[in-house]
């Protein structure tokens, strides 16, 4: 598979264009001799839920941190609610949410109690921060308000994790792998909550290495391989650019047959006009899964 990737166009505007709240250019890091970043160019515009995908080492925290202010990058351009977060102050942090892959608090404290101690760093800052009970009815903890945070299960505790990040109504919302460990139940939970949390006053930028979990939620895609941006678009785009091949399975004449085509439609046309019928006719189009499978593994064949 031959693949082809722009970048954004920085200069690019359209009355349509949702306003950008993060931009990158030219973003490099190395550390020592290793470059992890090498270069990469993206936006993300207010309402957004955009995942970053990618292996191991691909760059995906580094870039995250980067975003976030804790780590100075080695070049290029960044700027977060139009501001470099090298030199982001307190105010600009306030209009920040973060929910890591894991907290440490002392598991005596009590969810509601928690939530009024983070809300209290918020408050010099913040122009309209949530009330506490309405937060937690928002997470759905409102029946757990009382209770230890050793008392939660993973799931409930995972709803806390986005209270916090979100008790001062952030701008920018970064998620890191934020269903590790759930089950299927939790997980689809925790997406209902996460996309009804997205909109004008939210843009949302998660990690995460579950490919099933970006496909519904994220609104665009870009994934990292050997330190750039391999491809980045909708699903559609990245299955129509980079393997635009849909599979197509039906029986006639009692034997089985199996081709491929990029344009489903007039091969099904064809294809009933031809045999008249065709029974168990199934189409099969790419996933993310097999999008980000093929990419990944011809960018390490062609490094």
């Amino acid at each position: 598979m031959t693949i082809t990737t722009t970048a954004p166009d920085a200069g690019a505007t359209s009355d349509d264009a949702p306003e950008t709240v993060v931009g990158v250019r030219g973003l490099r890091m190395s550390y020592g001799s290793h470059e992890v970043l090498r270069g990469i160019d993206f936006d993300i515009g207010r309402g957004e839920i955009v995942a970053l995908l990618g292996p191991n080492g691909a760059g995906k925290s580094t870039t995250i941190e980067i975003l976030e202010g804790f780590r100075l990058r080695s070049a290029g351009e960044v700027t977060v609610l139009g501001t470099d977060p090298a030199h982001g102050d307190e105010a600009w942090r306030a209009r920040l949410g973060i929910v890591l892959q894991s907290w440490r608090d002392h598991g005596k404290w009590r969810v509601r109690q928690l939530l009024h101690h983070f809300a209290g760093f918020y408050l010099p800052y913040a122009t309209d921060p949530w009330d506490v009970d309405e937060l937690l009815a928002q997470v759905g903890l409102t029946e757990h308000a009382d209770r230890t945070i050793a008392a939660l299960s993973g799931g409930q505790r995972r709803r806390l994790d986005i209270a916090v990040g979100i008790v001062g109504r952030p701008e920018v919302l970064f998620l890191d792998e934020p269903t590790v460990g759930f089950d299927p139940q939790a997980r689809s939970e925790f997406h209902e909550m996460v996309r009804g949390l997205a909109g004008d006053r939210m843009t949302i930028l998660l990690t995460t290495h579950d490919l099933h979990e970006a496909e519904k939620l994220a609104d665009r895609v870009l994934i990292l391989a050997q330190g750039r941006i391999a491809a980045h678009g909708t699903i559609d785009e990245l299955a129509r650019d980079l393997d635009g091949t849909a599979e197509v399975t039906w029986t006639s004449g009692g034997r089985s047959h199996r081709e491929r085509t990029t344009d489903v439609s007039a091969f099904m046309r064809d294809l009933l006009d031809r045999d008249g019928e065709a029974q168990d006719l199934r189409v099969h189009r790419p996933t993310l899964e097999d999008i980000y499978l093929n990419l990944v593994r011809d960018t390490e064949a062609n490094r």
